[in-house]
């Protein structure tokens, strides 16, 4: 039996079997806005030239050409708030490298590239925000050399010196230089330690023919201090700061783009200066840059509008920040997620202002239900710094003259609506609905 709504006939505005018309019809039938491919305003999208990193591109081509030379470069970490792209420039200049491969294999006589490997380089790349064990990271580079899918190191199983070995054995199979690329590496320390690091960058002692470089990337310029002093050391042979964009050129990155994404009358007057002008507040993050003019196209297109304003620009505003949150409290380590539950908790207990000591005494008191260990009140008070640095709580030192000082924290965020959130990580599922009981206030010195 065929339904009706569920052939090609709805598309013409044919009624699906609750006589209804289907519910995509009115939005197909509107007009996009975009010209060409929408991803073009995602951070994801590497341009042909990115707008005012050339000095970083040169800095990072002068240091990876010596892989071109069948030698290892030097280990580099990348430091640089979010969306000072980091991230593009690596992936940029992977992508010259795969095209100086194609041009050495199209061309016949190889005399310009006479005196390279180009070909025995190899990039792998990977994000530590979704890989974060070592067995992932190890097992995600490994099978980067394997076609056969039955020879691949399986999703979860081995020991972890089988894994080493195997990914070992397979980087050594010919030579070659290999480029490993470790986005969003704080993530990775904080949940699993360094021991995944103090393998690759030791690897090389134990390599004949091929040659391993690391690239670490990182928003987080404090992580190197959890690194032991000999990954330290290795890992850190090279740095680069990546400076925040100002609003000039954050305005020249969305024109840029703007260009390739939109017809010439499509972006309303100060629209990308406005995009350009928000983002440079925050710390001057390209992505939210992208991601506004973006979502304010979308917008747009949702309203049936023909062009994109300035008030498009202020609801895009709005929608970003509440979807901010909520991925700025899904991706916490389990312990922030402790401390930042213990103070919603204490707050819908009526405690508006807490001390840093109520805070660690909530903190123990939900670890200890949890089944884990808790950290160090040191240990916390950094952590209620970093959940001040996203935006979640409000943290100020207030002075107590010859007592001392503490900080009186307050929480920035809907509490119901993180409480829920909070409350969904099965990893701290035991302590869902734990009612939360302050002792008194502790002066710290």
């Amino acid at each position: 039996m065929k339904y009706r709504g569920v052939g090609p006939g709805w598309l013409k505005g044919e009624k699906s079997m609750t006589g209804q018309e289907n519910v995509f019809k009115s939005y197909m039938d509107s007009n996009s806005l975009f010209k060409g491919d929408r991803d073009i305003l995602r951070p994801s999208y590497v341009p042909e030239e990115l707008p005012h990193r050339r000095e970083q591109i040169n800095d990072l081509a002068s240091i990876m050409v010596t892989a071109l030379r069948g030698n290892r470069p030097s280990n580099v970490l990348i430091f640089g708030k979010t969306g000072t792209g980091k991230t593009a420039v690596v992936r940029y200049l992977e992508r010259e490298i795969n095209r100086l491969k194609r041009e050495n294999q199209e061309s016949e006589l190889n005399a310009e590239f006479s005196e390279f490997d180009i070909d025995k380089v190899e990039y792998v790349y990977i994000n530590c925000e979704v890989v974060d064990t070592h067995y992932g990271v190890m097992k995600n580079i490994g099978n980067k050399f394997v076609e056969d899918w039955d020879e691949q190191i399986p999703f979860t199983g081995w020991p972890m010196e089988k894994v080493y070995e195997s990914l070992k054995d397979r980087i050594e199979e010919e030579k070659r230089v290999v480029v490993i690329i470790l986005d969003e590496l704080d993530k990775l320390v904080t949940k699993s330690g360094d021991s995944v690091l103090y393998h690759l960058s030791k690897i090389n002692s134990e390599l004949v023919k091929s040659k391993v470089s690391l690239i670490g990337i990182s928003n987080n310029l404090k992580f190197t201090e959890f690194l032991d002093p000999r990954v330290k050391s290795r890992l850190g042979e090279e740095k680069m700061i990546f400076p925040p964009y100002n609003a000039d050129q954050l305005k020249d990155i969305l024109a840029d783009r703007a260009n390739k994404a939109f017809e010439p009358d499509i972006l309303g007057n100060d629209v990308t200066s406005l995009c350009a002008a928000l983002a440079a507040q925050e710390h001057g993050d390209a992505r939210r840059a992208l991601d506004l003019l973006r979502v304010s196209t979308e917008i747009a297109e949702r309203d049936n509008d023909s062009s994109v304003n300035t008030n498009h620009v202020y609801k895009a505003k709005n929608k970003i920040e509440q979807d901010c949150v909520r991925e700025a409290v899904n991706t916490l380590p389990t312990h922030s997620k402790l401390v930042l539950y213990s103070i919603l908790l204490m707050h819908e207990n009526g405690r508006d202002k807490l001390t840093t000591g109520e805070v660690y005494s909530g903190y123990k008191q939900l670890s200890k239900k949890s089944g884990m260990d808790p950290l160090t009140q040191r240990r916390i008070t950094d952590l209620i710094s970093e959940l001040d640095m996203l935006g979640l709580i409000n943290a100020r030192v207030k002075s107590f003259g010859r007592r001392g000082r503490t900080k009186e924290i307050q929480s920035s965020v809907p509490k119901s609506d993180i409480i829920d959130l909070i409350e969904e990580d099965k990893s701290i599922e035991a302590v869902k609905n734990f009612n939360s009981h302050s002792p008194k206030q502790t002066t710290l010195m």
